[in-house]
């Protein structure tokens, strides 16, 4: 069975992030989303808020499953048997970073570990989760970006009750 990790903070996750998981889900056998922390970041929600998320935004592919995991993705590789890590382009300034950190993965793992590129959905090419969270702090209209339930949360992180539809 051929299994590929795909690795992010997910805080929150996008229909971005959801195209990436469904278009790997087609690809692989299973796909592991792995949920981490990213010490760079300052989260808005918890690690276990945001694995809640995701199996409710992937519950409908069958061989997809939610873990998270405190440290290197590729020591979770090693300890999981992957040998395969998805990552998602929105656009060419995301592939320098991307690059660095697959080949840097690469030789942490002594050659056992590659990384398969998948490019976003052009609809979904500007969206990240820190633009969602930015609109969202001005009680801005997210409901494209994000799963309605996803949309209910983050408002009412930000204390807000939700935008209507515009």
């Amino acid at each position: 069975m051929k299994t590929a990790v795909y690795p992010g903070s997910f805080d929150p996750v996008t229909y971005g992030h959801i195209d990436i998981i469904e278009r790997a889900a087609e690809t692989f056998d299973k796909v592991v989303v792995l949920v981490s922390i990213n010490s760079a970041k300052s989260a808005l929600f918890s690690l276990d808020e945001r694995v809640t998320m995701l199996q409710q935004a992937v519950r409908e592919f069958g061989n997809v499953e939610i873990a998270s995991f405190d440290g290197l993705v590729i020591e979770y590789c090693r300890q999981h048997g992957i040998h395969t890590i998805v990552r998602g382009l929105r656009a060419v300034t995301d592939f320098e970073y991307e690059l660095q950190i697959a080949q840097t993965n690469r030789e942490l793992s002594q050659d056992h570990v590659d990384t398969v590129f998948l490019t976003t959905d052009l609809r979904y090419s500007y969206l990240s989760s820190s633009i969602v969270k930015e609109i969202a702090s001005y009680n801005g209209n997210i409901q494209p970006c994000v799963p309605e339930f996803v949309a209910r949360a983050v408002y009412a992180k930000f204390g807000f009750a939700e935008v209507e539809a515009k």
